[in-house]
């Protein structure tokens, strides 16, 4: 074969019918379309739907993702499109890798992010493991995020669209994934590029709803999965103050999380109150007003680094980083402790910092993401 092929869209000097790309399909309208595009493009394309869990009302939940319907429609798309579809049995892998720490988590007091280990351990880890056994060339995803060749390799950065960004719950994306990894909608313009392609190819999921973030909790509610998995888990407690006076009993720490303001129960009080602090040991849900809640440094641990220097070559980075899924990026010092653990100091302190979410480093100029990791309580 001539070494000056022009590279196809995949990135690879080839033909895109020599090129065997793994799609992971979820049956949602996003990844649907890369599979249907990828296809008509002329690659070999292999349809993969990981089922990720089974447990009665979540099967059959609209916006749910991973089971039932959404197998069926991750397959009818690949009949439809004439390309092969394998459905992998994964539920052990996901209840260890991800709901066990869900629950514990929250047991812990934390505000976990089921998606990021998702990603991380089973999406990016098992299936891209699979895809390498099939002879694919790279994965394909439908997150909305963009890969770049860059000078040292290739770079993750934000989505075209600010509004489909998953940035937040992609920043544990290593190196070696990421120059296996594509995701050919990052440079779309918005969700509707998505559905207009999608209408576009004839598919039947067109007009499917988005799915929600958390595909194992029947309609949002997170605490009576964490009691099924353990029993006792919403022992009631009290409800104290920042001195240790009690104020009122709550029903579970588990109902509770880190800037909660409504749902306390505590009535009669001239200034409103947040809660500020869980505690898990002594049960106690501590509430305090809303300055109480305001933070300029965070420990952070478990850090995937992306940038082309070391993490430790230098004592301080100056980034922009985003500690809740739903803010903005807010400039930051960073400061490593070792590889993996660092201070973060917040130019402008940050309201409802929470351990168990993520602190997500970003460019202060461009779209490039530089990693990030976990906070935790120290």
């Amino acid at each position: 074969m001539p070494k000056d092929l022009p590279l196809n869209s995949l990135g690879f000097a080839k033909p895109p019918a020599d090129t065997r790309v793994v799609v992971a399909m979820s049956g949602g309208v996003d990844s649907s379309v890369v599979a249907a595009k990828l296809a008509e493009e002329g690659y070999d394309v292999v349809g993969v739907t990981l089922q990720l869990y089974d447990h009665g009302a979540a099967l059959a939940k609209k916006g749910a993702c991973c089971a039932g319907q959404d197998i069926h429609d991750a397959r009818r798309v690949a009949e439809e499109m004439g390309f092969p579809h394998y459905v992998l049995d994964y539920e052990n892998t996901f209840r260890e890798a991800v709901i066990d720490e869900f629950a514990d988590a929250y047991l812990g007091g934390a505000t976990p992010v089921p998606c990021i280990r998702c990603n991380e351990r089973v999406k990016f880890k098992d299936l891209l493991e699979t895809a390498k056994d099939l002879d694919a060339d790279c994965m394909a995803t439908g997150h909305y995020i963009q890969r770049k060749d860059g000078a040292a390799g290739p770079e993750l950065h934000c989505a075209a669209d600010p509004n489909r960004d998953q940035s937040y719950f992609l920043f544990s994306t290593t190196p070696e994934q990421l120059d296996y990894l594509r995701f050919p909608l990052g440079h779309l313009p918005s969700k509707d590029a998505t559905r207009e392609l999608a209408a576009k190819y004839g598919l039947a999921v067109a007009d499917k709803p988005d799915s929600q973030d958390i595909c194992f909790v029947p309609n949002g509610n997170y605490a009576s999965v964490i009691e099924k998995l353990r029993p006792g888990a919403a022992d009631p407690g009290d409800i104290v103050d920042m001195e240790g006076n009690v104020l009122g009993q709550h029903r579970g720490v588990i109902h509770y999380t880190i800037g909660q303001r409504r749902g306390l129960g505590i009535g009669g009080l001239e200034d409103p109150l947040y809660v500020v602090k869980l505690d898990p040991e002594t049960r106690h849900v501590v509430v305090g007003p809303k300055e109480a809640l305001s933070t300029r440094t965070i420990p952070v641990r478990e850090i995937n680094w992306l940038g082309d220097e070391p993490f430790t070559s230098r004592k301080e980075w100056h980034l922009k980083v985003k500690v809740r899924s739903t803010r903005p990026p807010r400039e930051a010092i960073i400061r490593p402790v070792s590889e993996t653990e660092a201070e973060v100091e917040l130019v402008v302190p940050e309201e409802g910092v929470s351990p168990g979410q993520a602190c997500v480093f970003y460019a202060p100029e461009d779209s490039r993401i530089f990693g990030g990791g976990w906070i935790y309580k120290k």
